[in-house]
């Protein structure tokens, strides 16, 4: 590749060109000849456009009859008894990610063989057959469906006629670009610093250990520990910095419980439409997008509900299948709105082929939060891109069906949600309120649904049905005999 094309690319006058390449460790057939755009359409959007898991630390080890560690191992069989996604639909999702990056996709490869390759992933013969697609379609760079050891990323940029990046690479660019606020980029930076520091080792002479032969004798630390030491410095910043993040978050929440408002928090896959919910629910003008991690930081808005409760929804950033551990770690301030959150409301792509899959991996992350015994509402999201014979059979999956784009059915996700609230439950009440109690009466219309209203004199009669907690402030007009 020419220096010009490298810095045409890196300039962003046009998208860098990608060659993606998909692996397969099941067996079967040996490969796959490479497809190019007109085979498939670069551009085309596959069904599923956000499979998906945020997958969360390892938790540490348990005893066997712990909640959590019951917990997690019931969200794991959930996971493994739900259909696997082969190798050309990991693909289709891959093509997703690159869109997301702003890449182009020129071709794509799958690769099939019982075991990976210690030097390569792929094996020789599948690296000249990469380098030869890369070099006929001038690509920028080639990008792996895959995690790369060092010793895997080293050979192949050796054998490749451009710049090599792995599964968790592309995902930490996705999120590097969408980072907009202080805190995001903090996470970022620090997931990145993490994925970085043990492979350090072996890239580049430059940080190869001192060694015998002329010119490399003699006392101090190598580039390699040099550069090591650097990264270890910023990393325990970043955790500094991000642990007074969480300070804050807390104090905030320890603020927000001082007044009996419940949150509740949008959680599902990356992609699924939580966002689009979340301005349709609260008003707000939060990013909507079809590209995936179009939402990184955490947002709350105030949402009144049938009854007149008053709730926080949270709206989170989406899980992926595959995401990597260190990026989880980083996230954990965000994340932790998910754990505190009274119910969770999982979006569920309706239109999407893999809604099994998604829904196990998801399961899977909430049983590593220890938020399975949450009460759950599940939503079918994008009914609007369903035939209408499909929408009827959507009361059979289990969930509430909507169209965060549309409308549609949102009443009754309302209702759903009112129902799985257990705090400042609704109780129905009788009031009697003199009529120059203008704040009483104010409050009972605003924050009640009234049932009955009667004049009697100078008195006004009501019959509510409201939150415990603004019925409670209020006993003072309340009849006894209610």
């Amino acid at each position: 590749m020419t220096a010009e094309r490298r810095r045409e690319g890196e300039s962003g006058l046009r998208p860098e060109r990608a060659v993606l390449v998909a692996v397969d460790f099941g067996g079967g057939a040996r490969g796959s000849q490479p497809r190019a755009d007109g085979a498939r359409g670069a551009g085309s959007r596959p069904k599923s456009a956000d499979i998906t898991s945020f997958a969360e630390e390892t938790c540490p080890a348990a005893e066997a009859e712990s909640p959590r560690f019951l917990a997690g191992a019931a969200a794991q069989a959930s996971a493994l008894a739900a259909p696997r996604l082969n190798a050309e639909e990991s693909l289709a999702e891959f093509r997703e990610l690159v869109a997301s990056a702003g890449g182009e996709v020129v071709a794509d490869l799958v690769q099939r063989r019982p075991r990976p390759d210690p030097a390569t992933l792929v094996g020789q013969g599948k690296v000249e057959e990469i380098a030869s697609v890369a070099a006929s379609t001038t690509s920028d760079l080639v990008l792996f469906d895959r995690d790369l050891s060092p010793t895997q990323l080293r050979n192949l940029e050796a054998a490749l006629p451009c710049r090599v990046l792995d599964r968790t690479q592309l995902i930490l660019d996705i999120f590097a670009r969408h980072a907009r606020t202080r805190e995001g980029q903090l996470q970022v930076e620090l997931a990145q610093l993490q994925y970085l520091l043990p492979r350090l080792t072996g890239r580049g002479r430059a940080m190869s250990q001192l060694g015998g032969g002329i010119g490399t004798r003699g006392p101090g630390e190598t580039q390699l520990e040099t550069d090591r030491r650097r990264i270890q410095r910023r990393i325990d910043h970043l955790k500094s910095e991000l642990e007074s993040v969480r300070r804050i978050r807390r104090q905030q929440r320890q603020r927000r419980e001082a007044v009996p408002v419940p949150t509740v928090a949008l959680v599902g896959y990356t992609n699924a439409g939580k966002s689009t919910l979340f301005n349709r629910l609260t008003g707000a003008q939060a990013l909507s997008s079809s590209k995936m991690f179009a939402t990184l930081d955490p947002k709350l808005r105030a949402l009144e509900l049938p009854s007149r409760r008053k709730v926080l929804v949270s709206d989170t950033v989406g899980f992926i299948r595959n995401l990597p551990h260190t990026l989880v770690t980083s996230f954990r301030a965000t994340l932790e709105e998910v754990e505190q959150a009274e119910v969770l409301l999982h979006v569920r792509d309706a239109a999407s082929a893999y809604g099994a899959e998604q829904r196990a991996q998801v399961e899977k992350v909430l049983g590593e939060l220890e938020v399975l015994n949450k009460p759950r509402v599940e939503i079918l999201n994008k009914i609007d891109l369903l035939p209408e014979q499909e929408r009827q059979g959507l009361a059979s999956r289990g969930g509430i069906a909507v169209s965060a784009l549309t409308g549609e059915g949102i009443g009754g996700l309302l209702k759903a949600i009112d129902q799985a609230l257990r705090s400042d439950p609704v109780i129905e009440a009788q009031f009697q309120v003199p009529q120059q109690e203008g704040a009483v009466l104010a409050a009972l219309e605003a924050g009640t649904v009234v049932h009955k209203r009667e004049y009697e004199g100078n008195l006004v009669r009501f019959s509510v049905s409201g939150p415990a907690s603004l019925l409670g402030r209020l006993r003072k007009y309340r009849l006894r005999d209610a």
